[in-house]
């Protein structure tokens, strides 16, 4: 018991005051949101189109030029949706599902990053949407981010904690 308690102390040693939250939760790992930025890039591309007061499609169509594999990319991004959802919930006294889902958000993005990465091959291999050298450097990516996901120590303590009311001080 001694030892764990000084293995989790010691887990915290590299971290500064500023590496903290408000509820003394470390503050969430760069490269999650990195996974989640690459997940929900459909989105992205999408609300920069909405904002472009000249062209509203010319974004879209720079960025995916077949339309059916924007769609594609909005459909695969809804897990990246629902784990930013669970972020934005992530305080104290939420509900139980919310702890739950916070706990497999791991589970959630590498699920989402398969499904787009599967998304984007069935649309490479069926409708010949994509080509293969983008194929292969989505893959590429998502294996990245599927092992900076498992390999981040960061990301782990994250997991672990979950935001609790501190005392008045």
């Amino acid at each position: 018991m001694e030892k764990s308690k000084t293995c989790k102390q010691n887990a915290y040693q590299q971290y500064s005051i500023q590496d903290f939250d408000s509820y003394d939760c470390l503050k969430l790992s760069k490269r999650f949101y990195l996974a989640l930025l690459f997940i929900l890039r459909g989105y992205i591309v999408w609300l920069m189109s909405v904002t472009n007061m000249r062209d509203r499609v010319s974004i879209i169509q720079w960025v995916y030029p077949e339309t059916s594999l924007f769609y594609l990319s909005l459909f695969s991004g809804l897990l990246g949706l629902f784990v930013l959802l669970i972020i934005s919930l992530r305080r104290p006294d939420a509900h139980h599902w919310v702890q739950w889902s916070w706990q497999r958000s791991r589970m959630f993005i590498v699920l989402a990053l398969l499904f787009d990465l599967l998304t984007h091959t069935i649309g490479y291999f069926y409708w010949q949407l994509s080509s293969i050298p983008w194929l292969i450097s989505q893959a590429f990516i998502t294996v990245t981010l599927i092992v900076i996901c498992y390999n981040s120590e960061r990301l782990n303590l994250n997991l672990q904690e979950f935001p609790q009311k501190l005392p008045e001080k």
